[in-house]
């Protein structure tokens, strides 16, 4: 079969199968009375062999290894074909999410897709300094699509970079709580905390339900934080998750101190108050978990506690004792 017939037939072209052949990757099996180069049917068969292997992201070089070296392995080979390709997906995966946040910016000129691209290098710099400069000017002088806000912040592990990241988004005036919410079901449980913490900061818009739906979430830091949040914003049904927290020592303080903000209405003080004896009175609790409960009575008002506290002032633990006849004589100079 002459060269014409076999590029059609294979669907390369002659001066590709020419360049096979400079390479020694295949050549004709003869030479006809005019001198034109003649394939066989092996010849053909090996030209199709190469395309396959090609197909495959092998170089020519590598293809002629894998056809004449009859010791050659392919696990090696494909396995490092697999890795070039994921690394080369990822890095087009990384160029299509940023051409898709400066489309979102909605540049009116070069300079403003510059000055987008360079804030989004920075957002992703190794320099913290680089990073919460970024946040911050993200906020105020160039425009940042809301996904690069949310994902700068769940990326972000150093506190002061991700508080500012955090103030970015509150003020960005885009709606990046549903996202956020999707980092609450995430595998890591770091970007679990850093989701919830970036949804309690962000304005009451909504965010009160999906810090609802996080009440349920399994992850007992995720109900922590989204409890304090709902709690400051008056939910007096997180109670029971923040006596939680005090009993477990998770944000204790913390927990104690929106008790004490919600303890302002005299029906719900009560029902704190009921809640802290009950965790007291448990037979399983803890000398440390007593004292942390006990602490927690000092800022909620009400006969019922003072009445409880008098008891606890005379309790086993000298320790629970002592803090229950310390927060009565505070209770007495008010």
């Amino acid at each position: 079969m002459l060269i014409g017939d076999v590029a059609r037939r294979a669907g390369v072209s002659a001066r590709m199968l020419r360049h096979y052949e400079s390479l020694g990757l295949v050549r004709p099996t003869g030479r006809t009375d005019s001198g034109y180069r003649e394939y066989s049917g092996e010849d053909i068969r090996r030209i199709f062999h190469i395309e396959s292997l090609r197909s495959l992201g092998l170089s020519l070089r590598e293809v002629g290894r894998a056809l004449d070296d009859s010791g050659f392995a392919p696990a090696e080979l494909v396995d490092d074909l697999i890795r070039q390709t994921r690394d080369r997906l990822a890095a087009e995966t990384e160029l299509l999410t940023r051409l898709r946040r400066i489309d979102a910016a909605e540049p009116a000129d070069w300079e403003d897709v510059l000055q987008t691209v360079a804030l989004l290098q920075a957002l992703g710099s190794k320099s913290a300094g680089a990073r919460q400069r970024a946040a911050l000017s993200a906020a105020d002088e160039v425009p940042v699509p809301v996904e690069a806000l949310v994902e700068a912040v769940l990326d972000e592990s150093d506190p002061n970079v991700a508080g500012a990241l955090r103030w970015a988004l509150a003020q960005s005036g885009e709606d990046g709580a549903a996202l956020l919410a999707e980092g609450l079901g995430s595998p890591s449980a770091e970007v679990r905390k850093r989701a919830v913490q970036s949804l309690a900061e962000l304005p009451d818009d909504g965010t009160t339900a999906l810090l609802r739906d996080a009440l349920a979430n399994p992850d007992a830091v995720v109900r922590g934080y989204a409890a304090l949040a709902l709690g400051a914003r008056g939910a007096a049904d997180v109670v029971p998750v923040l006596i939680d927290m005090i009993t477990e020592e998770r944000n204790d303080v913390d927990a104690a101190d929106v008790l004490s903000v919600l303890a302002s209405d005299p029906e719900v003080a009560d029902r704190i108050a009921t809640g802290l004896l009950d965790r007291l009175a448990h037979e399983a609790m803890g000398p440390s978990a007593r004292r942390r409960l006990t602490q927690a009575l000092a800022d909620i008002p009400g006969d019922l506690t003072a009445g409880a506290l008098v008891d606890l002032s005379h309790d086993e633990d000298r320790a629970v004792a002592l803090t229950a006849t310390y927060i009565l004589k505070l209770r007495g100079t008010r």
